[in-house]
């Protein structure tokens, strides 16, 4: 059994530029819904794998600092539905 939309969609929205819920659930109703399921559970993962770089203490603080920003920006695009076909330009 897959994880319920609204757990998938459990997350902080506070960061994302361009979140609109409506679109959201319009595109997990949508004929990508299985798609867009996919890249939120990418999402979480991506945000798992930023807190566990964010710990780290084996490289450059700045290099840290960038490596993590990129993790969460992507999670960030994937939620927002732009990788989607027809997710927003």
């Amino acid at each position: 059994m897959g994880q319920p939309d609204d757990e998938l969609l459990a997350f902080d929205t506070s960061g994302l530029e361009d979140w609109d819920e409506g679109r959201a659930r319009a595109a997990l109703e949508g004929g990508h819904g299985a798609l867009y399921r996919n890249h939120l559970r990418i999402a979480l993962r991506l945000d798992a794998w930023a807190r566990a770089e964010s710990g780290r203490t084996d490289v450059d603080a700045r290099y840290r600092a960038g490596y993590t920003e990129a993790l969460r920006d992507m999670a960030a695009f994937l939620r927002q539905t732009y990788y989607l076909p027809e997710g927003p330009d």
